[in-house]
């Protein structure tokens, strides 16, 4: 029996095994869930020693442990280090938009739904199965190592740790990572670069504590008024940033480059479509899949102050809170960044209330280079799983632990993802395609064999 002969012939068995899997809620970010993400940990140590890797360890952190195995038994051959993390996102839902309970999976119309299911234990747990099925079929043509971790929704605040004082246990000719997507099932595409995050927290203060609104309106600024006061002021008419420095060091990519980005646009009505928004925004002078992709951006992603509950208060907070982040793009620098955004937000405050700006979490930005042999391998990979060779595309989200492998192991980086734009990634009725869940499988097998061959 082939590999491929193993994936068709333990499908539903597979199927199960991931089921099982999404039933735990491991919920990074919520310290209620501390039980389930360690359970979670444990359940991928348990399978790793199942499918055959040699060595097991459920690594223990400050917060979440890390779970790192491996298989070092097909000497002169390349070691293929893959990444992935078993923690979700929470699953808020005060609106009602969960068509099933989260955390007990369903398989409808082709899709399985739960939280996690593409982002990102559906798409860790094909790579084991990928493994095992090579392993369990002929000759290994890679060694392997795996590094999975519990805080990737939280921070991966004790991974880069981890990293740094391991780098000769890590070390790997690739580096392998499934947490990404594709445009469709008809176009498939690979992700070749990731734009770096500086996530901060605005706080503005005015009074010493709260005030009536009706006694001290009019004559004391109003916090949450001087926040988005200021919020309004980091972006022009055009949509660009105003942050005095934030472009300096951002690099356009060059004409070819743009060229082929443009193989894979983003349509305005099918944007509308999947978004529910009337029209599209953003920065003039650029398509939507280049504001997406290669440009930096500053959004605001919570606000927070005074009475927000049921019925009415008429306050005059005290505070108001901002959460703000920046995808960055080469060559910016996170921290930078940050410096450019306090400095911004101190000048543009009023003398009648104060501010403070902090830094709660970076990463780096990353790329991969198109025309090496290992993207060259699994564009042939992609090819083979999914029947045609996909395009390459520059994705606007974060995977900060990608710049890190790259610096610390020196290794080349891989994006293997089989997501889909419609899979609502932390969001609600979070999804894994079948066809994807299939195609992505045989993808694997091709890709570890074909970089084998190439040793």
């Amino acid at each position: 029996m082939n590999p491929y002969e193993y994936l068709e012939t333990h499908r539903d068995t597979f199927l199960e095994e991931l089921i099982e899997l999404l039933r735990i809620p491991s919920i990074s970010t919520l310290s209620t869930h501390d039980d389930d993400v360690r359970r979670a940990a444990e359940w991928m140590a348990s399978h790793l020693k199942a499918i055959g890797m040699t060595t097991v360890e459920v690594v223990k952190t400050k917060r979440h442990p890390i779970v790192y195995a491996e298989w070092l038994g097909a000497p002169g051959k390349p070691t293929v280090l893959i990444y992935g993390h078993y923690d979700v996102q929470p699953v808020d839902d005060p609106e009602g938009h969960w068509n099933t309970d989260p955390f007990e999976p369903v398989i409808r119309d082709g899709h399985l739904y739960a939280r996690g299911a593409t982002d990102d234990k559906g798409q860790t747990f094909i790579q084991m199965k990928a493994i095992q099925a090579l392993m369990q079929t002929g000759e290994m043509p890679v060694n392997v190592k795996f590094v999975i971790e519990g805080e990737e929704e939280s921070g991966s605040d004790n991974l880069y740790p981890f990293i740094e004082e391991n780098v000769e246990r890590l070390a790997a000719d690739i580096v392998v990572i499934s947490d990404t997507g594709m445009k469709s099932l008809e176009a498939p595409s690979i992700v070749y670069g990731l734009r770096g995050i500086t996530y901060v927290e605005v706080e503005v203060r005015g009074p010493a504590h709260d005030l009536h609104s009706g006694s001290f309106g009019g004559i004391v600024h109003n916090p949450a008024q001087a926040l988005v006061e200021i919020l309004a002021q980091l972006h022009d008419e055009e949509g660009r940033i105003t942050v005095p420095g934030f472009y300096d060091r951002v690099v356009v990519p060059d004409a070819e480059e743009r060229a082929e980005l443009s193989k894979t646009p983003i349509a305005e009505d099918k944007l509308r479509r999947e978004t529910g928004i009337p029209q599209s925004w953003g920065e003039a002078g650029y398509a939507l899949h280049e504001r997406a992709g290669i440009r930096p951006t500053l959004e605001i992603n919570g606000l927070v102050s005074g009475w927000t509950g049921e019925g009415t208060k008429t306050v005059l907070p005290a505070k108001a809170l901002a959460k703000v982040s920046c995808r960055t793009v080469p060559e910016q620098d996170p921290v930078e960044i940050y410096e450019l955004v306090r400095d911004h937000v101190k000048a543009l405050t009023p003398p009648t209330v104060t501010s403070e700006v902090r830094l709660l979490h970076k990463g780096h930005w990353a790329v991969v280079d198109i025309q090496s042999p290992e993207m060259q391998a699994a564009m042939h990979a992609f090819e083979f799983g999914f029947g045609k060779r996909p395009t390459v595309v520059r994705e606007g989200g974060s995977i900060p632990v990608v710049g890190s492998f790259q610096s610390a192991l020196k290794a080349p980086v891989v994006l293997l993802g089989f997501g889909l734009p419609d899979d609502n990634l932390h969001g609600p009725n979070e999804k894994f395609t079948l066809a994807c869940f299939d195609g992505g499988l045989k993808t694997l097998v091709k890709f570890y064999e074909t970089v084998g061959a190439q040793a």
